[in-house]
C-alpha cells in the first residue's frame, strides 16, 4: 500500500463533522480543533439553514454541530427539522445563550447536546465523542438540574417566567429583546407580521404584561440576562 493509498484510507475511516453557523470565524475555529484530532474530520459547513438539508444528504456526516442563532432561521427549528429527515443524525447545539434557558428545549427538539461556546475550546471534541458513542451531553450543572427535575426535587423556588414560552414563542421574544420590530421579526423568520403579532400576543399574556412597551422592556432586561443574546 503506498503512502497516498494509506492516507485516504485514514481519511476514510474517521468520523464526519458537519458545521452549521453564521459567524465564519467560528466556523474556522472549529474545523481547526476538529481536524487535529486523527478520528474526526470536519466533511462540510453551512452559514445558512437552507442550505443544511442538501448538504447532510450529500456529505452524509456522522455528526452536526447547530449554532442557535442563525441569519435565516433557527437553530432548534433546523434540529427539529433535521431529526425528521434523518431520525439517526446526532446534533451537537452550541450556542452563546444561557443554557439554563435552552438547553432542555433544545434535548426535547432531538438534539444530543448542548454546548456553550465560552466553553467550546475544551468541550467540543468529548461532546462529539459521547454522541458519537450514542449518549447525552451537557454540562454538570446541567446534568445535575435536570436529574433534581426528573427526581422531581426541583429546589429553584422561582420557575423562569419564559419556560411557559412554546419554541416559536421564545424565539420570537430573543428578537424582540434584540430591539427588531415585527416587520423584521417576520422577514427573518420568514412570516407574516400578522402571525409575529399573534405571538407578542400569547407573549404578553404568558408573561402577565398589559402592552407593547413592558414586553419590549421585559425582553430587553432578559437579553441582558439569562438570554445572552
Amino acid at each position: 500500500m503506498t503512502i497516498q493509498e494509506s492516507l485516504r484510507k485514514q481519511e476514510r475511516n474517521k468520523r464526519k463533522v458537519f458545521i452549521v453557523d453564521d459567524h465564519p470565524v467560528v466556523r474556522d475555529g472549529l474545523t481547526a480543533l476538529i481536524n487535529h484530532e486523527n478520528d474526526l474530520i470536519v466533511c462540510g459547513e453551512a452559514g445558512e439553514a437552507r442550505l443544511v438539508l442538501k448538504s447532510i444528504a450529500e456529505l452524509k456526516p456522522d455528526v452536526i454541530i447547530v449554532d442557535i442563532t442563525l441569519g435565516d432561521s433557527d437553530g432548534i427549528e433546523l434540529t427539529k427539522d433535521i431529526k425528521v429527515r434523518h431520525p439517526g443524525l446526532p446534533v451537537i447545539v452550541l450556542s452563546m445563550h444561557d443554557e439554563a434557558v435552552y438547553a432542555e428545549r433544545v434535548l426535547c427538539a432531538g438534539a444530543r447536546a448542548y454546548l456553550m461556546k465560552d466553553a467550546v475550546s475544551d468541550k467540543v471534541i468529548t461532546a462529539i465523542r459521547t454522541v458519537l458513542g450514542g449518549e447525552i451531553y451537557v454540562s454538570d450543572i446541567m446534568t445535575r438540574k435536570l436529574l433534581r427535575k426528573l427526581a422531581g426535587n426541583n429546589v429553584d423556588t422561582i420557575k423562569a417566567s419564559t419556560d411557559n414560552l412554546t419554541d416559536r414563542e421564545l424565539e420570537v421574544f430573543r428578537w424582540i429583546g434584540q430591539g427588531h420590530k415585527p416587520s423584521r421579526i417576520a422577514k427573518s423568520m420568514h412570516l407574516s407580521v400578522k402571525t409575529v403579532e399573534t405571538y407578542c400576543a400569547r407573549i404578553k399574556e404568558k408573561l402577565d404584561l398589559d402592552n407593547a412597551t413592558e414586553l419590549l422592556q421585559y425582553a430587553i432586561k432578559w437579553a441582558g440576562s439569562s438570554g445572552k443574546v
